[in-house]
């Protein structure tokens, strides 16, 4: 048996579809187990881009069995669109499975989340506004719609009958908008049902079996460490735990079950959003990061926030996530760059920390304690070896391995699932 799982130590965008393309050639099946279309994994094969947003990363791989678990927050609209548009390049995507457990995400969802966007202001958390909150707050209100209730339609409607009243009284009372209208919403999910039936599953079974038959499965999330409902930047988080320890929730395996756990670093630290980020650059270098890393949200197109890397993000990552290894990407964007800086601690009201604190108003205050290190000029694009390598790249990359105290079993080069060094096997 084999459970592997893939998670982001930063605020996402750490290159973690790539990853999980590169793994899903060995295995027998992928499960995203948390978030929604919040989220965008970019995948690029043979310099042709994928950017995925519900479907698994490892959906490019026709003998993985993909399957969206019950930890998963899904638009089918969203979902279905995704598949077209990948059904359109003439991919396969009839090994998708859905688990029958997983939240539908409703248009009040993403009605209430962008109102409710607006109306922080200046309080604002920053969210795509795609209705992944408001999904979660019900489902722990116990009013939300499962995938579930549309195999048995009959309860869809029964459900919604009941829950769309306290769905409009919010919308109409706390922000004077228009309500929905019952019939149109049941019309418009009637319409899509039937394309949906066939990839509904009882995932919980279908997984552990896969386990239990000592297959390869593995388990992607979305978002990333600093994102987790509990150890994020709270407020300033998504409403799931991207965690290892989320996918014990959200795909229904028990926590033995995962033998290999990889975080994936970002050779230097990103954010969209809103938040604290200690060690954002607001000057040249985070636009020439940003430029050259084509640092912009594959689901918003939002010009993500850039920053030199963070190794107390990553080291709390490790402790946190129980990581067994980590995979280093875009490393390539640093090429060219004089002098690098790496966050080794905090000072913190005089004192030197190397932890992320609870007190937004703490971090929001911690000056960062840098570790100078000089860059490399030479284009590493080509380079399949570690010790191929310029010297200052490597001290670069022992740095991350020595301070983090992880093992580093790959180091991505480009977007391209062939850019990479291997070190260690997976």
């Amino acid at each position: 048996m084999a459970g592997y799982v893939v998670v982001g130590t930063q605020w996402g965008d750490e290159g973690k579809g790539k990853i999980v393309d590169v793994l899903a050639e060995k295995m027998d099946m992928v499960v995203r187990f948390q978030g929604g279309n919040n989220a965008g994994h970019t995948v690029v094969v043979n310099n042709e881009k994928t950017i995925l947003h519900l479907l698994p990363s490892g959906i490019l791989n026709e003998n993985s069995l993909c399957v969206i678990g019950s930890g998963v927050v899904v638009d089918p609209f969203v979902l279905l669109e995704e598949i077209k548009i990948l059904e359109e390049r003439g991919l396969n995507v009839n090994h998708l499975r859905i688990s029958d457990r997983a939240h539908i995400i409703m248009p009040y969802h993403i009605k209430l989340d962008i109102l409710n966007e607006q109306r922080l202001e200046n309080n604002k958390i920053g969210t795509t506004k795609r209705g992944i909150g408001p999904c979660y707050a019900d489902k722990f209100s116990r009013i939300g719609l499962r995938i579930s209730d549309l195999v048995d339609f009959d309860t869809f409607k029964e459900r919604l009958k009941d829950i769309l009243p306290i769905k409009n009284d919010q919308i109409v009372k706390l922000f004077n908008e228009e309500p929905f209208d019952y019939n149109e919403l049941v019309e418009s999910f009637e319409k899509i049902r039937e394309k949906l039936l066939p990839m509904i599953c009882d995932s919980v079974v279908l997984i552990n079996d896969y386990i239990s038959e000592n297959k390869n499965v593995l388990f992607e999330g979305a978002q990333a460490n600093m994102l987790d409902i509990n150890y994020g930047t709270y407020p300033y988080v998504t409403s799931s735990s991207p965690t290892s320890a989320g996918v014990v929730e959200g795909a229904g395996v028990a926590p033995q079950c995962l033998n290999t756990i990889i975080g994936v670093v970002k050779a230097y630290s990103t954010r969209v959003g809103e938040g604290p980020f200690v060690t954002e650059l607001l000057d040249e270098m985070g636009e020439h990061i940003r430029k050259v890393g084509a640092e912009y949200g594959a689901t918003t197109g939002r010009p993500r926030r850039c920053g030199w890397l963070d190794l107390c993000v990553v080291k709390q990552a490790c402790l946190i996530n129980g990581l067994t290894d980590l995979v280093i990407t875009k490393i390539d964007v640093l090429s060219n760059i004089d002098v690098l800086k790496v966050c080794i601690g905090y000072e913190i009201d005089g004192k030197i920390v190397d932890y992320i604190p609870a007190s937004l108003k703490s971090y929001k205050n911690a000056k960062p304690i840098y570790k100078e290190l000089p860059g490399w000029n030479e284009d590493i694009s080509k380079i399949r070896t570690f010790n191929d390598l310029p010297e200052n790249c490597k001290n670069y990359i022992d740095l991350i391995k020595d301070f983090t105290k992880t093992d580093i079993a790959l180091v991505s080069v480009g977007p391209d699932r062939s850019n990479n060094i291997y070190i260690k096997n997976l």
